[in-house]
């Protein structure tokens, strides 16, 4: 009997009521060298479209995790991550803004850094299609707050597309505190004071439309911030 293949890489997509999106991902996920793990949490079918879809596709390593209540962006990332078996993990948005390929490659830069996060706001980057002005200015206005409350140097906390090393994320997975779409920053924050390196590169990306990121989350996201700004010890 051969041994089961090494896995290399272990992508982790928080999948929140994404049926009728979720297939457009399906369609340009044609191989990938490692699992993906669907973190399912909300109360439509999109569960059903990952497990069929996995039994149509057994060229690709396809996890479905299922939860009847709903984890937050963050819960639902941590969940994928703490489940991921491979030495070299990461997590993207759903709607596929960021394709298979660029994750592929943030991946390669892994060599150099603990963690590599993509970003649309560094030079090199390309926007197939862009935000609207409104969106690109609450985006940039959130960073500057980030630079003020946390120190971090970073042009772009909440790109979904980041990658670690596995070692890195489990030493602060236990004392993160956000579970909603705070939970980049934390993160990253969290990584930056255990002194992991983090860098920073361009990212091919386009807007998909239908944010998640509504403007009472911004709010939340704000407050949960302060949270854990004010109470940095508590887990």
């Amino acid at each position: 009997m051969s041994p089961a293949p090494v896995i290399r890489y272990s992508l982790v997509i928080p999948a929140y009521n994404e049926e009728n999106r979720i297939l457009s991902l399906f369609d340009s996920l044609t191989q990938f060298e490692g699992e993906l793990i669907f973190v399912c949490d909300g109360s439509d079918h999109t569960a059903d479209v990952v497990e069929a879809k996995a039994k149509n596709c057994p060229s690709l390593a396809i996890r479905c995790l299922r939860f009847t209540t709903r984890l937050g962006k963050g819960g639902g990332v941590i969940a994928g991550l703490a489940a991921a078996q491979a030495p070299l993990v990461g997590y993207m948005d759903a709607d596929g803004s960021t394709g298979i390929e660029e994750m592929s490659r943030l991946f390669g830069h892994l060599s150099s850094s603990d963690v590599v996060i993509g970003s649309r706001w560094v030079p090199g980057s390309t926007l197939a299609i862009r935000q609207g002005w409104l969106r690109r200015l609450e985006s940039r206005g959130f960073n500057l707050i980030i630079r003020l409350l946390f120190g971090l140097s970073f042009h772009d906390t909440q790109c979904g597309a980041k990658v670690f090393k596995k070692s890195a994320v489990d030493a602060v997975l236990p004392h993160l505190m956000a579970r909603g779409f705070e939970f980049d920053v934390e993160l990253l924050w969290r990584l930056s004071q255990a002194g992991y390196r983090i860098e920073e590169v361009p990212i091919a990306w386009q807007n998909k439309g239908d944010s998640r990121v509504r403007k009472w989350d911004m709010i939340r996201m704000l407050v949960g911030l302060l949270k854990v700004r004010l109470h940095p010890g508590t887990s």
